[in-house]
Parts: structure tokens; sequence; C-alpha cells
């Protein structure tokens, strides 16, 4: 029994194969009755735009500032990476290194990986290396935390309201146009692509 055809119930450990399902049809775990899958028609033009939308977004998020902040007659600006820097340099290196690789390094990771299967899988062919690649996303998914920063950057900007004028700028609204992308990216099932790729291999 190939493993890309197994399901594993989260609640109970339960193992099943995975077969096909029909039109609003849901698979349920035999012993806990929890629901393992259901059926959904995977769309890789869609997740592939999504993957390229999310790329754009990454880019505006890291090149332009976040926020200006003004205070006292004077006013400050930085993105992404020069606040990593100046963490640094202000002796928070652990949340510096934290911040750089949660917030930059996975998720632009994650993206170039999705773009490297799906591309392959909309012409009908499976890259090499397909099953680490599959692999990696899943592993890396808890990892990527824009939505953590994106957060954090609200929270300052209400924090900071009390003592400066904090006005968002074009990074902020980057993150959170990508946050947005990349939940909706990761809200489709793996499995569905490992199912493609079978499907193509057969």
């Amino acid at each position: 029994m190939a493993a890309a055809n197994l399901v594993i119930c989260k609640y109970c450990d339960s193992v099943y194969q995975r077969t096909p399902l029909g039109r609003r049809e849901i698979a349920r775990c035999a012993q806990c009755g929890a629901e393992l899958y259901h059926y959904r028609q995977i769309d890789v033009d869609t997740m592939l735009a999504l993957t390229v939308a999310s790329l754009f977004a990454f880019v505006i998020a890291n090149i332009f500032p976040i926020a200006m902040l003004e205070a006292q007659g004077r006013s400050s600006e930085a993105n992404l990476w020069q606040a990593i820097i100046a963490s640094f340099r202000s002796g928070a290196a652990p949340i510096g290194a934290l911040a750089a690789t949660t917030v930059f390094f996975f998720p632009l990771l994650q993206l170039c990986l999705f773009a490297y299967v799906l591309l392959p899988l909309r012409l009908a062919q499976v890259p090499s290396g397909f099953n680490w690649v599959m692999h990696a996303l899943r592993q890396m998914q808890p990892w990527a935390m824009v939505e953590v920063f994106m957060l954090g950057v609200l929270v300052a900007v209400v924090k900071l309201g009390d003592v400066a004028t904090v006005t968002p700028l074009a990074g902020t609204w980057g993150f959170a146009l990508l946050t947005l992308l990349l939940t909706l990216l990761n809200s489709y099932d793996l499995r569905e692509l490992w199912d493609r790729a079978s499907a193509l291999n057969a």
C-alpha cells in the first residue's frame, strides 16, 4: 500500500487507505467518527495563481517600509530587514534570527517549493524530487509565521499610538495581503497534489 494513499486520523491515529470520493462525500474514521477528508476538486491553476500573487506580495512586504513613526518632530521608517538588523544591534539577536527565519526564509522557501511543484503539474508532469518537496512543504507549514508577525505589527501600532504617530506604509499592506494569500494557499490539502502526481505516474 503506497504511503501517499494512506490517511491517518488526527484524533485516534487509525490508518486507512485513501479512496476516491464523489461530490459532497466525506470520509470519516470508523473508530471515532472524525472527518478524515472530503471531496474537493484540485485546481492547480488557482493554487499556482495564489503562489504567484503571494510572491509579488512577498516582494512588496519586504522591500517597502512597514510603518512610519513620528514623535517630537522626528520621523523614522524601516522595512523588515532594517528592523531585523536593528534587533541584532540592540542585543536582541534571538528575536531577530527568529523573525528572519519565520517571516522571511520559511515563507519564501515555501512559495518557491509550491511553484516548483505546481508549474510541472499544470503541464501534466511530475517534477523530480517530488516526494522530498512535498514532505518539506508539510513540515514547513507550521513554521511560516507571517500571520503572527502581522498580529505583532498591529499590536505595536496600537501600543505606540499613545506616545507617537504611527502610519502604516506599503510594507504593512504587503504583509496583510501575503497573510491572506498564504492562508488561502495553505487551506488546500497537500494530499490532493499527491493524488494528481499518482494519476500522472499511473
